[in-house]
């Protein structure tokens, strides 16, 4: 996944690649790299995320961008003119959508660190993430309104789940971009930094969290999704796996262990059972 990709021998723009790094225990950092496109999300890198993002391990993964850019959306200049909303249907139907179910389903926090602006369905990608932390200076936005798009249902759902749908409306029928500050009143990020240390921010905030109880990262993570998911109700079988997991969490020894650790004075020694 970290393997470059050769020049175009059409001369086109080289397509995108999903760069892996660990830069720290438990934690891993994929970076979106499509400098020539302005990280536009093309089939290479949405199928980077599906295929690779199961085989992690770690405890907390962030996403972020290459340089000054995290992702312009969907590479839209890609599509063929004849053949375009074919082309469209199955960029947004199967890599796209099997992009974002790999980072929304990933069983450990994700957090998205907004290097540059994101737009469309960039802005999108970083929503699928549980937390998003943005530099300063980018700019957010959702262009479909000017592109003559419909947006998904799934995907607009999504916008107004987060930040509910009057300022979904703003953000979709106006087509203006926000500045960080503006989203992170609207709940759209949960921190901005200004102080051009957005990735070692986020580097500090993964290894927190990866240094938390790794069942009660990935438990607490699905109990959230799932109520999210269900709106005011759960059905039945739901409701009963999320008491069976806060049951488990109660006889698990990572429960003893932080009980101990927290009455010991020391940093406790999780081993994920």
């Amino acid at each position: 996944m970290s393997s470059s990709n050769p020049p175009s021998p059409t001369g086109k723009p080289a397509p995108g690649r999903l760069i892996f790094e660990e830069p720290a225990p438990g934690v891993a950092r994929l970076t979106i790299s499509h400098p020539a496109k302005r990280g536009a999300l093309d089939h290479p890198i949405l199928d980077a995320f599906a295929h690779e993002l199961p085989k992690l391990d770690a405890r907390c993964v962030i996403i972020t961008g290459e340089g000054t850019t995290f992702s312009a959306g969907y590479d839209i200049g890609a599509l063929p003119g004849p053949t375009m909303a074919d082309q469209a249907e199955r960029l947004v139907a199967h890599p796209f959508g099997a992009a974002l179910d790999a980072i929304e389903t990933y069983p450990y926090p994700t957090v998205a660190a907004l290097n540059g602006h994101t737009i469309g369905g960039g802005l999108e990608l970083a929503l699928a993430c549980d937390l998003r932390i943005a530099a300063g200076t980018i700019a957010l936005g959702m262009p479909p309104a000017r592109l003559g798009l419909v947006y998904s249902h799934t995907g607009i759902r999504k916008f107004i789940d987060t930040i509910g749908a009057p300022r979904t409306r703003e953000l979709f029928l106006t087509a203006r971009r926000i500045d960080a500050r503006t989203a992170r009143d609207w709940g759209l990020v949960n921190a901005v930094s200004d102080n051009g240390r957005l990735a070692e921010e986020a580097l500090e905030l993964a290894v927190e969290i990866a240094g938390n109880a790794p069942l009660s990262l990935a438990g607490n993570k699905r109990v959230i999704r799932a109520v999210v998911d269900a709106g005011k109700q759960l059905d039945q079988e739901t409701a009963r796996e999320l008491l069976e997991l806060r049951r488990a969490s109660f006889a698990s020894d990572d429960f003893h262990e932080g009980v101990r650790a927290f009455a010991e004075k020391r940093a406790p020694r999780w081993r994920g059972v």
